[in-house]
């Protein structure tokens, strides 16, 4: 993929500026597909347009489909004169696609590295401000998976500081999600301060220092996190985390609470999980056996809310 990584960030020339799409400095993606190019359609330049482009998309399609990720690459430095594009409803839509189609590509492609990776996101966040959170929060997610935690923190607090757009709910729930994930970051470091701690005496001299970072950390990660949690939807590693927190504050009625909250408030989706996580606490509560086998039948109905779509789609 060496010309992949080096198209993507390599300089334009006066002879290319012609036949290529512009999307940031020093970004350039040349027609490489002749037969895309003059696709026998006829008729006026903006259906030739829009016929090349769709069939452009269609080709990016199978290729993923078939894990030919190279091909894919070559097809993908067409696609970009979509953002072009005369008709405003497609051009608008055109960032998104080509991020999730491009982020694939070069998630997978063998010959794929982390500069190229990083180079193409940075270009795409700025590539129209809706698109912004969305590409750094995926950005940060791909660094997370390569276990570049400090890379991850960081895109997620720029992306926290975001002010551009409209405030409309789904740019809030984004907001929320970024500062999560935050959260779990932070949780992270928390978790490796408290088992440093646990390691230390009390008389010992570093143990109120390391107690006071292990503190710090937990009131961030709560900040970050209890926000989300309280939105209808399927949370189950940032509820994990919360409650682990507020147990080892001592905060048992605060982490019921939440616990309950997400088993048994209807606006949430149904999350058999949810039920699990309330039984092992009511557990390591010592609560009594009647109000633990309540909880575990409920999450078995809700075991069976889930199935019961899927049996029926079968007859």
């Amino acid at each position: 993929m060496s010309d992949f990584s080096e198209e993507l960030k390599g300089p334009v020339t006066d002879d290319e500026v012609e036949t290529s799409v512009l999307t940031g400095a020093g970004m350039h993606f040349p027609w490489l597909q002749t037969y895309i190019e003059t696709v026998a359609i006829g008729g006026k330049r903006k259906k030739d347009f829009a016929q090349t482009t769709s069939a452009c998309l269609s080709f990016i399609q199978e290729a993923l489909l078939k894990h030919q990720w190279q091909q894919a690459a070559e097809y993908m430095y067409s696609y970009f004169q979509t953002l072009e594009d005369s008709d405003s409803y497609k051009r608008q839509a055109a960032p998104e696609i080509i991020w999730k189609l491009g982020s694939e590509i070069l998630f997978y492609h063998p010959k794929s590295n982390m500069e190229t990776f990083n180079t193409f996101a940075d270009r795409m966040k700025n590539i129209g401000v809706m698109n912004y959170l969305k590409v750094s929060l995926q950005h940060a997610l791909y660094l997370l998976h390569h276990g570049m935690l400090k890379d991850a923190k960081r895109n997620l607090s720029e992306a926290e500081t975001w002010r551009h757009g409209e405030n409309t709910s789904s740019r809030r729930i984004l907001i929320n999600l970024i500062q999560a994930y935050k959260g779990l970051l932070q949780y992270y470091t928390w978790s490796k301060k408290k088992m440093e701690l646990s390691k230390l005496d009390k008389d010992d001299y570093a143990y109120n220092a390391v107690a006071q970072d292990v503190f710090n950390h937990s009131w961030k990660t709560s900040a970050n996190i209890s926000a989300l949690i309280k939105i209808p939807g399927v949370w189950d590693p940032f509820v994990k985390s919360y409650v682990e927190m507020l147990e080892f504050y001592g905060d048992r009625d605060g982490a019921q609470e939440v616990l309950t909250n997400y088993a048994y408030d209807e606006k949430f989706p149904s999350n058999p999980n949810a039920h699990v996580y309330l039984y092992n606490f009511l557990k390591r509560q010592k609560a009594p056996r009647s109000k633990m086998i309540s909880v575990l039948k409920m999450g078995s109905s809700s075991c069976r809310k889930e199935r019961a779509p899927t049996d029926s789609t079968l007859w």
